[in-house]
């Protein structure tokens, strides 16, 4: 799924309903977008509405075709992947030419979001609830020579030096399936039990910190809060146990601060082969519970 999916071949109108689910593949900047999902009501500039105009205009829709994401990001969160899927009338689709399609939204799109694919959904494809994990890196720079104004949209500036196997054993501890009330902000009727199945930081050839973090899906605010932590434990201000006490509790805690948003990005999101997507939905679609007494023992 990581390469572009562009064909020359007209779309398949044979679906139930008359309607073709388009699959999406695009990457944004999000400094100056207010988050991905569209605010209906207001005029605030979102990733969603940017391409949902852009889709309805091409094919002269009557109605904005809605489009349902991978993953929700906040304010100033980029993407380098984020899929997408839009359910179309298929008598729109006529005929058309899907690169054309593709071409022509980039047409309309501003600079800072793009179009990388555009095809016809496999059978049981949701961008939603058919991905297997999503991948996101956070990065820092707590070097003088390391910061970049040129990129100082997407890398945030720390003022001490992080201790990275501090950062790591941390993020050890947060592996496997937990409950992560204390990290989430929590929505009415939702869970915050998820799959850490990766949680690593390292420091690259430039210099950068990059803390790595992969997990079945995310709650509201999670990634940004497990950098904060992580920030707290890298620059001393807090041991690496500390980690077990925030796990141990079923609520939001003050304790952790949320990393700012643009020093993140959505990296990449992974789907189980075509035969498989129905299934993995059906079984993203179960409610998650987290195992019976204290948090889960860490997977590797």
């Amino acid at each position: 799924m990581g390469t572009s999916i562009v064909t020359s071949e007209p779309a398949n109108p044979n679906r139930d309903g008359g309607f073709t689910r388009l699959r999406l593949k695009l990457a944004y900047d999000g400094t100056h977008f207010h988050g991905w999902a569209a605010q209906d009501g207001t005029d605030v500039r979102t990733v969603q509405t940017e391409v949902e105009r852009a889709l309805a205009t091409v094919l002269r829709g009557e109605q904005l075709m809605r489009l349902t994401v991978s993953g929700r990001t906040d304010a100033g969160v980029h993407a380098r992947e984020q899929w997408a899927h839009a359910d179309v009338e298929a008598a729109l689709l006529d005929g058309l030419d899907l690169s054309s399609l593709l071409s022509r939204m980039n047409a309309l799109l501003p600079d800072d979001v793009q179009l990388s694919a555009v095809d016809v959904a496999p059978l049981g494809f949701d961008a939603r609830f058919s991905p297997v994990s999503r991948l996101y890196r956070y990065r820092l720079s707590d070097r003088p020579e390391t910061a970049d104004p040129l990129r100082r949209h997407e890398v945030l500036a720390v003022d001490r030096p992080l201790d990275i196997p501090a950062m790591n054993a941390a993020g050890q501890r947060l592996l496997g399936l937990r409950d992560f009330a204390a990290f989430c902000r929590r929505r009415e009727g939702a869970t915050t039990v998820r799959t850490l199945l990766r949680c690593h930081t390292s420091r690259t050839d430039d210099g950068l910190v990059v803390v790595t973090v992969q997990a079945d899906a995310f709650c509201h605010s999670m990634v940004r809060s497990l950098v904060g932590a992580l920030l707290d434990i890298g620059q001393g201000r807090r041991g690496v146990a500390w980690i077990d006490e925030l796990l141990s509790q079923q609520e939001r805690t003050s304790q952790v601060q949320v990393a700012p948003a643009r020093g993140l990005t959505l990296e990449s999101v992974a789907f189980p082969p075509d035969e498989e997507l129905a299934a993995q939905a059906v079984r993203t679609r179960r409610r998650r519970e987290a195992p019976a007494g204290t948090p889960a023992t860490p997977t590797g």
